[in-house]
């Protein structure tokens, strides 16, 4: 609402020939002023979707060496879960995260607050001692995550999940939260090929982190950059993350 009274008053003011155009992707504001039928000059401003992943390159961005780098706190909307990240539970989970996203994305673009839909992220944990990637599938814990902006506030999230439930009468919506995370320092690399050779990347985070007396402060973490259902295994690019202290 703001937004449009400060457009109306801008344009009265400017000239004698204005157009506003709100698109679902932008919003344009053009001024003509014209003398003699020959416009003096045309001014276009564009107000464009917030995009985390470009705010927060660092974060979205890895080389293929590990590195440190600092993540600051953020908030994401949420879900856990627990079982092989091949089975339903993770792909219903997966879904209903996602339509979470969107139906909060769809509020805040009413009120002129529009962004893009982040990239799905995940973090990994078990409750047994020894080597992670020796204990079955099925007891593996994971907490999937899309990150939001900080204009986004739980109580329109709880609103647009009601609403969202309402309509898709998925069960799995009442499980989703904004949850806050703040992991500071952490150890970062990027994985290309598939999810079943990530244990050849993670030695190589493992070895970075002795070298620099490095060791773990929280939960595995991946960031998923690509679509299973559209790129292939060898091309697969997944970003892992270790907090470390």
């Amino acid at each position: 609402m703001k937004l449009h009274l400060w457009c109306h008053w801008l344009l009265l003011i400017i000239g004698s020939v204005h157009q506003f155009t709100l698109s679902d992707k932008t919003c344009v504001i053009t001024h003509e002023i014209k003398r003699n039928t020959t416009p003096c000059y045309t001014k276009t401003m564009f107000m464009s979707k917030t995009d985390l992943t470009k705010m927060y390159k660092a974060l979205y961005t890895a080389q293929a060496s590990p590195e440190l780098i600092f993540v600051p706190a953020g908030h994401y909307l949420s879900i856990n879960g627990k079982g092989d990240p091949n089975g339903d539970l993770f792909a219903e989970s997966t879904s209903a995260l996602y339509t979470a996203a969107y139906s909060v994305k769809n509020v805040y673009k009413q009120s002129g607050q529009d962004f893009v839909v982040s990239k799905l992220e995940g973090t990994w944990w078990v409750n047994v001692t020894g080597n992670p990637l020796e204990v079955p599938r099925d007891e593996w814990h994971w907490q999937l995550l899309i990150r939001m902006p900080d204009y986004v506030v739980s109580a329109v999230v709880q609103q647009a999940l009601k609403a969202a439930f309402l309509k898709k009468q998925l069960p799995l919506l009442q499980q989703v939260t904004l949850a806050a995370l703040a992991e500071g320092k952490s150890v970062q690399v990027m994985h290309t090929g598939p999810y079943s050779e990530e244990p050849a990347t993670l030695r190589l985070m493992e070895d970075f982190m002795r070298k620099e007396g490095l060791t773990w402060n929280g939960r595995h973490h991946e960031i998923y950059l690509s679509d299973p259902r559209k790129t292939a295994p060898d091309r697969m690019r997944t970003i892992l993350r270790q907090p470390v202290k």
